[in-house]
This record gives structure tokens, C-alpha cells and sequence, in this order.
């Protein structure tokens, strides 16, 4: 029998979007692909990190998509994503309490029947009983993406690392679905990510993460275990740091 391995980080922010609850080029929930993601972060969790998981709205609604009609304000548009964001928040939920994981759903707008506020006290309490957060609606406000959300909530509770997880195993030169000469990066400082404006995530977000020294791992968390690898310390995707 294996000993379990030690954690490498003791507290993680964990970013996952939107279109990780559906299939390729659908919408809603898929129940396969929710009980795929419950069973990843549940597995990394058995490490002993401390896990909170900003979830994104994508397939559910996209703000950006409705207020660029011209017929929905901006700001009202936003405020329906963030509500996206609440639902994937409720499945995950449900998803990780199912799998044995005490899980609690904390949301940046009130909405009292089906979440509890984003109170950074409160949110450290609940890690000190070995709780999953689950953070929904972003930052609350509009105009800021749930990546900006993931970067904010990890400087407010000091966590060692943003882990960003996509549907690619990195951050590369270019789109290697694409450009097939497309190279991945091990390594990148948020300067140079920045200046060749390799799109991480938003700049709002890559800012503040810089400014904060607070590392980014972006990486493919649709192979099966590399959640866990990565709070294991092992070299999976693109470490981006100061």
C-alpha cells in the first residue's frame, strides 16, 4: 500500500468555467461531466489542501454575448451570468455533499434560500472544518470576470496558488488547434505573459495576481487526476510567477 503524498500547497484557488458542466459546443448541465468534476476536486481534496472553487457561467448565459446585442445593458447582462454562475455553484454542490465531501456555496450577491455571503471570515472558518468552498457570482459586480473573481477571493484568503483549469494542457505560443508550430511554455513571468499577450486570462485578473504574487498554474483538467497531481507538486502545465 502507497502512502498518500503530502500536499504541496496548503490552500488553493481552484477556477473552473462554465462550459466544464456541459459537453463540447452544448449548453446546461451535463450530469456525466458534473459527477466528472465532483470526483476530481473530491479525489484532490484526500490530500488535505485546502480547496475553494470559483465556478464560472458560460453554459448557462454569457453576459458579454447579450450585451453586445445592444438590447440588454452591460451591467443587467452581467448580473444574469452571475446567476449562471450560482446554478453551476448548486450542482457542484450537491455533486461533492454526494460524494462524502462537506461542501458549503458562497455567492457574492444575496440570495439567502440557496447560498450563504461571501464573508471572508466565515469562509476561513469552514476551511478550518475541512470544508470544499464552492464561490459563485463572481465578485458581485459587473464588468469583472469570474477570473478577476478567482485572483480577488485568492489574495483575500491567502492562497498559495490560482490553478486555472482549461480544456488545453498549458499556455503556448499560439492556438495549437490552430497553429500546429504552437510550443508550450513550463514557465512564464506575468511580465511576459503580458507583453506577448498570450490571453491567460484577463488582464485585470493577471495584474492583480502579479501584483499579489500569487502563482498561476494554468492546466488540462479534463485527464483524469491532474488536480490531485498538481497539489502533489508535480510539473503539469504553465507555472506562471513573478
Amino acid at each position: 500500500m502507497t502512502d498518500t503524498p503530502k500536499p504541496r500547497y496548503r490552500r488553493v484557488i481552484l477556477k473552473i468555467s462554465g462550459e466544464s458542466f456541459c459537453r463540447t459546443g452544448q449548453f446546461g448541465i451535463d450530469p456525466e461531466e458534473l459527477d466528472s468534476i465532483a470526483g476530481e476536486i473530491a479525489d484532490a481534496a484526500s490530500l488535505g489542501t485546502e480547496i475553494a472553487v470559483v465556478v464560472g457561467g458560460g453554459n448557462i448565459i454569457r453576459g458579454g454575448s447579450l450585451a453586445a446585442t445592444g438590447r440588454i445593458d452591460q451591467s443587467t447582462a452581467d448580473y444574469m451570468g452571475m446567476l449562471g454562475t450560482v446554478i453551476n455553484g448548486l450542482a457542484l454542490k450537491e455533486a461533492l455533499e454526494r460524494l462524502g465531501r462537506p461542501t458549503r456555496l458562497m455567492a457574492a450577491i444575496a440570495i439567502p434560500a440557496v447560498s450563504e455571503p461571501f464573508i471572508r471570515g466565515r469562509a476561513l472558518r469552514h476551511f478550518e472544518k475541512g470544508r470544499i468552498l464552492v464561490l459563485a457570482a463572481g465578485t458581485g459586480n459587473p464588468f469583472f470576470t469570474t477570473d478577476t473573481c478567482a485572483a480577488l477571493r485568492g489574495t483575500e484568503l491567502g492562497a498559495d496558488i490560482l490553478l486555472k483549469a482549461t480544456k488545453v494542457d498549458g499556455v503556448y505560443t499560439a492556438d495549437p488547434a490552430v497553429d500546429r508550430t504552437a510550443t508550450r511554455f513550463d514557465r512564464l513571468s506575468f511580465t511576459e505573459a503580458i507583453e506577448r499577450k498570450l490571453r491567460v486570462m484577463d488582464l485585470t485578473a493577471l495584474t492583480m495576481c502579479m501584483e499579489r504574487k500569487l502563482p498561476v498554474i494554468i492546466f488540462d483538467f479534463k485527464r483524469r487526476g491532474n488536480i490531485r497531481r498538481v497539489l502533489a507538486g508535480e510539473p503539469i502545465g504553465t507555472l506562471i510567477e513573478a
